[in-house]
């Protein structure tokens, strides 16, 4: 932990109070290296947070001191407060919990935008999910339930009575094959497979899908566990379908690179996702909300697969 001056906001910008900061995979994909593109040392991790604007720069009309706001900030969320870009920001509804709300930004938009915007599922198509009982897997259970999906879900067994309860059915993806577990359900494969995993991973979703499915890419959690992008992590899922023209697709998607390439979706898809919190459509999986000086422990849990749900840091304790 450091201390330094309270960030002034400059033009364009909005400075912060976090009342709330998500742990990510992307944080250990950052503190390890293995994250896309360079990040100057030294960096305060946090991809998501909420917090009340405390200060406003020249030119920012939208947003008025006190105002409770969401952000993808990709770093800087582990702090008290964070200076923002006010485009950026996403107004909160008030009386939502910010620990609650913060579990919206990055894991429910991620899940929402894959299942909508790329595969664009509909009711009663079969979705394969892996590392299901996570901050996005629980999301995507959730949202696949109002959706109207059948669903499959790879966890350890320990875990395997949360994605029951959300609706899908759990594969042991330690003691069993998931690809040949699938194959076993759905002999003719499912629709589609959201793989945050990588590497052999990928080529086995990627048999999981009958002709026409969908292999959404997003991360590549095999790398933390190596401690290296080793010979397959990197390989680009958008080759697979390339090596064999089945009919198959496959795809990467990034939240952020979505956020800044279609900005209007993110506001629209995270005040959707608002809007069912407060009517309580969906519940996070709230695993953990441990103070901002247990930011260490909170990365070692997440690294170690020890709960399921998002991990929340709280800075103003």
């Amino acid at each position: 932990m450091v201390e330094e001056d309270l960030p002034i906001p400059s033009a364009g910008h909005v400075r912060v109070k976090v009342l709330a900061a998500g742990v990510a995979y992307a944080d250990l994909l950052m503190r390890k290296g293995l994250y896309p593109g360079a990040l100057k040392l030294p960096f305060a991790p946090g991809y998501d947070i909420v917090g009340d604007v405390d200060a406003v720069g020249p030119g920012v009309t939208e947003f008025r001191i006190g105002q409770r706001v969401a952000a993808l900030t990709m770093t800087g969320g582990y702090s008290r407060f964070t200076v923002v870009p006010a485009a950026h920001l996403v107004a909160v509804p008030g009386g939502l919990d910010p620990a609650e709300a913060v579990s919206r930004v990055l894991n429910y938009v991620t899940a929402y935008q894959m299942m909508r915007r790329v595969a664009k599922l509909t009711a009663g198509q079969r979705l394969l999910v892996h590392s299901a009982a996570g901050g996005v897997g629980t999301a995507v259970l959730q949202l696949g339930k109002i959706a109207g999906l059948v669903m499959y879900g790879t966890a350890s067994k320990p875990k395997h009575a949360v994605l029951a309860d959300l609706g899908a059915v759990p594969i042991d993806y330690r003691s069993e094959d998931f690809a040949a577990r699938i194959h076993e359900l759905v002999p003719e494969g499912v629709d589609c497979v959201l793989d945050p995993i990588g590497g052999t991973s990928w080529w086995g979703s990627y048999g999981c899908l009958r002709r026409g499915g969908n292999l959404v890419c997003y991360g590549v959690q095999a790398a933390v566990l190596h401690g290296k992008l080793a010979a397959g992590l990197g390989f680009s899922a958008l080759g697979i379908a390339k090596l064999f023209p089945d009919g198959r697709k496959t795809s990467w998607f990034n939240v952020k690179a979505s956020r800044d390439q279609h900005p209007d979706w993110f506001r629209e898809d995270l005040g959707q996702l608002f809007r069912y919190l407060e009517a309580r459509q969906i519940q996070p999986v709230i695993a953990a909300k441990l103070p901002l000086r247990e930011a260490q422990r909170a990365n070692e849990m997440l690294e170690k697969s020890q709960v399921s749900g998002k991990i929340v840091l709280l800075p103003w304790e």
